[in-house]
């Protein structure tokens, strides 16, 4: 299911990770969840930078797998400020995979869309200001 006109974005990633053989599963590909944990990480900071405060996860609005990982990937996650709420923030996080050394391929292997809670230093919801900082 690869794709050769695929690229990386113009922008850095908020996170390039190297998978390792333990975040493999029973079938022998990067096991999903640790995608997944990957990714709201990847949201955070994007959400954390815009609103210059602690945030929480609330919601997975939506996750979609493309196509599996191997350990012999290097995974990238890119993460986008997509709305700002009152107290919350969405973030649209897509997934690429870089494989092949002499042929480099670019895959896309997954998108989400996460939203969190702007959390004030006493555990509270706080306000995110609508200016960004």
């Amino acid at each position: 299911m690869s794709n050769n006109d695929v690229s990386l974005p113009d922008e850095q990633p908020a996170l390039r990770m190297l998978p390792m053989p333990r975040d493999l599963n029973a079938a022998g590909d990067i096991f999903g969840g640790w995608v997944m944990a990957q990714v709201d990480v990847a949201g955070s900071i994007a959400a954390m930078r815009r609103t210059r405060c602690r945030v929480v996860t609330v919601a997975v609005n939506s996750f979609v797998f493309r196509q599996p990982i191997t350990t012999q990937y290097l995974v990238s996650f890119y993460s986008r400020v997509a709305r700002v709420g009152r107290t919350s923030i969405t973030v649209d996080v897509e997934v690429y995979a870089e494989t092949g050394y002499e042929n480099l391929e670019v895959l896309k292997v997954a998108e989400a869309q996460l939203t969190y809670v702007a959390v004030a230093e006493d555990g509270n919801k706080r306000v995110i200001a609508q200016d960004p900082v």
